[in-house]
């Protein structure tokens, strides 16, 4: 009866796997992205400042880090205040942890797998924390773009009540929340002590990576080197905001597409088969044991 419960279990194993997979799993999204914010508000995950404390002895202390390395924390939205001595020195505690690991499971490891462990173990423990931050900037991008048109909406509304640019960026970035808005205020703030408001909106392309938002910014300038209304050109880039959003939308459920049926051709209908088998294995046994039990001795 071992062979039926072992398909069974893989059914299981691959039919749970497989509608997880098909169904998006919304709340483990939810519950990751509440992490992330949480993180971002308590001064980064746990984990990565332990590896930036434990990486700065190894690091030198003149050495210079990587010049994009700074661009790409921008980008994710510098979670914690987060630096790019910072983020290597986490590099470098990661990758000394992952070679660690890799000489304790060397001898255990069959054959040559553990040469390829200990080659990869490091590797993967230096771009572990560039995987995370990644991440953290795709999610930043979507809220951005998500953002974006309510936000070009509110913008106009308070230029045609008489606002200059800069104080209805900081106004609209006062009243609402998210990554893009936050940027917004940064902008802002940053006239209102003095910073020219193309370097301040320069600066926000750097901090926020989007096509949607260079071009926006792209269409103020113009705007304000020809004279033309600035109310007319925030509704043109909300339509087109509106528009780039509905596309990235329709791509993203063709892309989904397929992806389904992979999980569902890999994952799911194995699992039914699993235990269709199980079953057929379980019916094959019982006839054989009641027909052993009926033979006369």
């Amino acid at each position: 009866m071992t062979t039926p419960v072992v398909l069974s279990f893989l059914c299981v194993a691959l039919g749970v796997t497989g509608s997880a997979l098909v169904a998006g799993a919304p709340w483990a999204a939810g519950r990751a992205r509440r992490r992330s914010q949480g993180a971002a508000r308590s001064g980064g995950p746990r984990l990565l400042r332990l590896l930036i404390r434990a990486g700065r002895r190894l690091w030198p202390a003149g050495a210079v880090p990587p010049r994009d390395l700074q661009a790409r924390i921008a980008a994710a939205g510098r979670p914690g205040g987060l630096g790019s001595r910072e983020l290597v020195a986490a590099k470098s505690a990661a990758a000394v942890i992952g070679g660690l690991a890799a000489a304790l499971l060397f001898t255990a490891a069959p054959g040559r797998l553990g040469v390829v462990l200990a080659l990869a173990a490091p590797a993967g423990g230096f771009f572990a924390p560039d995987l995370w931050l990644v991440r953290r900037a795709r999610e930043r991008s979507r809220r951005m773009r998500r953002e974006l048109p309510a936000l070009l909406d509110l913008l106009r509304l308070s230029v045609e009540a008489g606002r200059s640019l800069p104080a209805a960026l900081g106004e609209v970035g006062a009243r609402t929340r998210g990554p893009l808005a936050a940027e917004w205020r940064t902008v802002g703030r940053e006239v209102s002590v003095g910073v020219p408001l193309d370097r301040a909106l320069g600066e926000m392309t750097m901090r926020a990576p989007l096509p949607e938002v260079r071009a926006l910014v792209a269409a103020l300038g113009r705007a304000r080197r020809h004279g033309a209304p600035l109310a007319e050109t925030l509704a043109a880039q909300a339509r087109e905001a509106r528009f780039a959003l509905a596309r990235r939308a329709r791509e993203d459920a063709a892309r989904a597409g397929p992806k389904i049926q992979l999980v569902v051709a890999l994952l799911l209908v194995p699992s039914v088969l699993l235990l269709v088998a199980a079953a057929l294995i379980a019916a094959l046994v019982g006839e054989r044991g009641a027909g052993d039990a009926a033979l006369p001795l």
